[in-house]
């Protein structure tokens, strides 16, 4: 009797410590994403969705609770738009356009609604949200006649003169081709196995620049721009395309851009992550 109830007693015993070790926790996830961005600014005011480019990413998210998690990450996204796909008579007169590529880096906070634990099926599915602070790489450019301009360089707004704002009295600077800006996001995410994470997310940025797409102000007049063997320089003509819809409407001091509205840009994504896991003991209640 007394070997039976030992035996019991150790058999417990190894099946207590083999279940310890088979409990395990999340720790952070790793993956890849992929999507599609849009820009939102002095050439698409209106917050029109009809000119999607595509998006990629990258990220790391350090897992603190089922709860809470801080996410690392990084993009590539393309964006662009043009005032022929405006509704507004100025707007398509203006004619301008720009395209730039995105290098994003950022770091997050993310809040799940649900408990979520990859592996249990009781917990498997949460919406969530996400926001912090991150800085972003740009540098706008356009087509004439077939050839790409880069259009910092050119100072289209008078930024190389430099040229002082009548009405402000404000001498013009170049810009930064790198700015802050600020993601606000939302998404779901589901848990496909123990190990693998899907998961769907758009997310918002509010920028802390004006010339994403190289225009804030106002016009400066192509008069004050170099004429090269008799012609406007390319500075000049990009300054100012209305010449291609009509009679030229770029004069001196007239609205170009909206100057106290940052631009802005979204990515909606589908991601794919792995989970990091680390063995825990469970606990003695």
């Amino acid at each position: 009797m007394k070997k039976c109830i030992l035996g019991i007693f150790i058999t417990t015993s190894l099946v207590s410590v083999v279940s310890a070790q088979n409990v395990t926790e999340q720790v952070g996830e790793f993956g890849l994403t992929v999507g599609s961005a849009h820009y939102f600014g002095d050439l698409n005011n209106r917050a029109r969705l009809n000119r999607p480019k595509p998006a990629v990413g990258v990220f790391f998210i350090k897992q603190f609770n089922n709860y809470l998690g801080v996410r690392a990450s990084a993009h590539y996204a393309q964006v662009g738009y043009s005032d022929i796909y405006s509704k507004v008579d100025y707007q398509k007169r203006r004619n301008l356009s720009f395209n730039s590529d995105i290098v994003e880096l950022a770091i997050q906070g993310d809040f799940n609604f649900f408990k979520f634990i990859p592996g249990d099926p009781n917990y498997i599915f949460t919406p969530f949200v996400s926001f912090g602070i991150g800085a972003f790489s740009y540098n706008p450019y356009a087509y004439y006649e077939d050839k790409k301009y880069y259009l910092k360089p050119l100072g289209t707004e008078g930024q190389n003169f430099p040229y002082t704002d009548p009405a402000t009295g404000k001498t013009r600077k170049p810009y930064k081709n790198v700015a802050i800006c600020f993601p606000i996001g939302a998404g779901i995410k589901y848990n496909l196995s123990n190990n693998v994470n899907l998961s769907f997310q758009v997310t918002h940025r509010l920028t802390m620049t004006d010339y994403l797409d190289d225009v804030s102000t106002t016009f400066v007049g192509i008069d004050k721009f170099p004429i090269l063997n008799g012609q406007p320089s390319i500075a000049g003509i990009l300054q100012d395309r209305s010449f291609e819809t009509g009679t030229s409407i770029g004069v001196e001091g007239r609205q170009r851009g909206l100057s106290k509205q940052k631009d802005q840009y979204i990515i909606a994504e589908i991601g794919i992550s792995f989970s990091i896991t680390s063995y825990k003991c469970p606990s003695a209640k």
